[in-house]
């Protein structure tokens, strides 16, 4: 595929505000998980015991008056992450050149702002004309709905060009980059607006914790003794450009593939990951050994990591360093994709190549690819893997145009 021009990113995660803020929790290796401190009380009435990935301060920040009728926390957390790295003056910039109506908004969300249908539906209240009813403040159907985050940002920016909302789970926010991809190769527009947030509610922490798939401690992806996730809340935004002319990072290919294997388990031999990777690799003509990293998705359940590692051992050199960094930020679901899209694209522009936090003692299933401390050097090449429910599978491949 022709590739399409970066002109902008950013991530806003439990470890800060902003690229500089995740660049240098990775480089410092201080990871953002902390006690769950957040959500509905358990049986005990206490906190699910836990370790979280939370964006402090989304509680006292409503969105500004205009868009109130949008205000939840996720989009609160969207509106922080459009404000970082200089994203609105690249999108005015483009507003500019192509117009607003030339611009898609492509958004992924797992969740979307489902915390605030939780909140209603426990404050109910009796309806003068019978039944129940939401509290009048709650009573917004927008926030209520899986598109409330694309149609608040499609708003809060002014964009008019195609817009639409990617929810296949924990591959969201990665798969966007591929549907905008393909709007900009229909001629349907020239630029895209792509991205995705998800933040904690309790349906997020106690479905998880009701397949066992939560840890009581921070997760350790990829390490012999590791025994779940660790979830956490994020934001993050690209902007897409069809012009490559004067980029620096550029979207070089996609892969997508679907194991249609088992609702919440991947195929054991990793057959969707390793199509999903391949793909990637042949729209952009880039052969395995030329990727210098890969973001592995790595989400420190037993069976997860070890299928993803079988499947990056079949295809990469040993060479490799390949690395989850779901121990800094947690398992941020639906913007997974996006956040670990920001932390590639960090790689290209600053050679630093993130290993893996709170993982000491490396599976032996695992392929020596997987590695847990970082590196530093210059790469022309870098993946992001997303994986979700149902084998839904997304491999991105980004590439320094120098490349």
């Amino acid at each position: 595929m022709p590739p399409l021009a970066i002109r902008a990113y950013t991530a806003t995660t439990a470890l800060g505000a902003g690229r500089d803020a995740l660049h240098d929790a990775l480089a410092a290796r201080r990871g953002g998980l902390r006690r769950n401190d957040f959500g509905p009380p358990g049986e005990d009435g206490r906190p699910l015991p836990c370790w979280i990935g939370r964006v402090d301060g989304l509680e006292d920040a409503p969105l500004p008056a205009p868009y109130a009728e949008w205000d939840c926390r996720n989009n609160r957390l969207a509106w922080r992450a459009l404000q970082q790295d200089g994203l609105l003056p690249a999108l005015a910039a483009l507003r500019t050149r192509y117009g607003a109506d030339r611009i898609a908004v492509v958004l992924g969300t797992s969740t979307a702002s489902i915390g605030e249908s939780e909140d209603a539906y426990a404050r109910l209240q009796d309806d003068p004309a019978g039944g129940k009813r939401f509290p009048p403040e709650l009573a917004r159907p927008v926030v209520h709905t899986p598109h409330s985050l694309a149609d608040f940002v499609r708003h809060a920016t002014g964009l008019r060009g195609p817009c639409a909302t990617v929810a296949t789970a924990c591959s969201s926010s990665a798969k966007v980059f591929a549907q905008a991809a393909r709007l900009i190769r229909a001629g349907l527009a020239d630029a895209a607006l792509v991205g995705g947030v998800d933040t904690l509610c309790g349906s997020v922490l106690y479905g998880f914790n009701s397949l066992a798939l939560v840890s009581r401690q921070p997760c350790r992806p990829f390490d012999a003794a590791r025994d779940g996730l660790s979830l956490g809340e994020a934001g993050g935004f690209a902007l897409l450009d069809r012009d490559t002319a004067g980029a620096a990072l550029l979207l070089c290919g996609y892969g997508e593939s679907s194991d249609a294997h088992h609702m919440s388990s991947p195929h054991p031999e990793g057959l969707g990951a390793q199509l999903a990777m391949r793909a990637a690799l042949a729209r952009a003509g880039v052969a395995p050994a030329e990727v210098g990293y890969l973001n592995l998705h790595g989400t420190a359940t037993p069976a997860n990591d070890a299928v993803e590692a079988r499947a990056v051992a079949a295809l990469f050199p040993d060479t490799l360093h390949a690395g989850s960094t779901k121990g800094w930020t947690g398992h941020t679901l639906g913007a997974a994709g996006i956040v670990e899209s920001a932390i590639a694209l960090l790689a290209l522009e600053t050679g630093l190549l993130p290993g893996t936090l709170n993982s000491t003692v490396p599976d032996p299933a695992c392929g020596p690819q997987v590695r847990f401390d970082n590196a530093q050097r210059a790469i022309g090449y870098a993946m992001n893997n997303s994986f979700g429910f149902g084998g839904n599978n997304c491999s991105l491949l980004f590439g320094r145009a120098a490349a």
